[in-house]
C-alpha cells in the first residue's frame, strides 16, 4: 500500500450530501474481479445520461478541473452499502483523499485498507473549502497527514482528528497483509517449533 505523508493537489467541489456507495460506482460495475479500472464509472449516472451520453455540466468534467487528487463533499459521503469498489473507483479516476464533514464508518475505514485518506473537518470549514475550490481557479490544497492538517496558499488552516493507529498504518503504507508481515520472524519461529504433521504435508510426486 502506498504510504500517504503529505499530499498537495487541485482540488474537486461536489456540493452534494448524503452520497452513497451506489452513486459512488453504482452496482452494474462491480462484476470486474481487479481493484483497478473502476475509475471511468465513477459517479457514472451523474455524469452520464440513460442513453449513455456524457453530461459536460457534471463537476468532475469541467476542464478546470481536471486532474483533481482532491475531491470536498457534502456531508455523510460514502453511506449505502459497504463495497470496498466506491474507494477503488475513486483512486483509480484520480483521487488521493476526500474532505468532508463526515463520512460514513465502513467507507473510512475501507479508505484506510487502500491507502485512501478521508479528511475530517468542522461542517464551517469543508464549507469554506468547497467555496474556495468554487471560486479559485485552479485551487489547491496540502494534506498533512504527519501534522493532522489542511492548508492552502491563501490562509487557510485547519486541523483534522484521527485515530493514531490508523495514522500510522497510513503514513507507513501498511494494510492487514503489511501489519502481520511486520511480525514475520515471529511467525517463522513459531512455525519452526510447530512443524507440519506429515499426514498433512504435500505428497512427493
Amino acid at each position: 500500500m502506498k504510504p500517504f505523508r503529505t499530499h498537495r493537489g487541485r482540488v474537486a467541489p461536489l456540493d452534494r450530501v448524503n452520497i452513497d456507495t451506489d452513486q459512488i460506482i453504482p452496482k452494474q460495475f462491480l462484476k470486474r474481479i481487479e481493484r483497478t479500472g473502476f475509475g471511468e464509472f465513477l459517479f457514472h449516472d451523474w455524469r452520464f445520461s440513460a442513453e449513455g451520453k456524457k453530461d459536460a455540466g457534471f463537476v468532475l468534467d469541467e476542464p478546470r478541473y481536471k486532474g483533481a487528487s482532491i475531491l470536498v463533499a457534502g456531508k455523510n459521503f460514502g453511506c449505502g452499502s459497504s463495497r470496498e469498489h466506491a474507494i477503488w473507483a475513486l483512486a483509480d479516476f484520480g483521487f488521493r483523499a476526500v474532505i468532508s464533514s463526515s463520512f460514513a464508518d465502513i467507507f473510512a475505514n475501507n479508505g484506510t485498507k487502500n491507502g485512501f485518506l478521508t479528511v475530517l473537518l468542522r461542517e464551517n470549514e469543508a464549507a469554506d473549502v468547497m467555496r474556495r475550490a468554487r471560486e479559485i481557479e485552479d485551487y489547491q490544497l496540502t494534506i498533512d497527514l504527519e501534522r493532522c492538517e489542511v492548508r492552502d496558499d491563501q490562509g487557510f488552516r485547519a486541523n483534522f482528528p484521527i485515530d493514531e493507529f490508523v495514522r500510522h498504518c497510513m503514513l507507513e503504507g501498511l494494510d492487514d497483509i503489511g501489519l502481520t508481515l511486520q511480525h514475520e520472524p515471529e511467525i517463522a519461529a513459531y512455525e519452526s517449533l510447530h512443524p507440519v504433521p506429515s499426514a498433512l504435508q504435500p505428497s512427493k510426486p
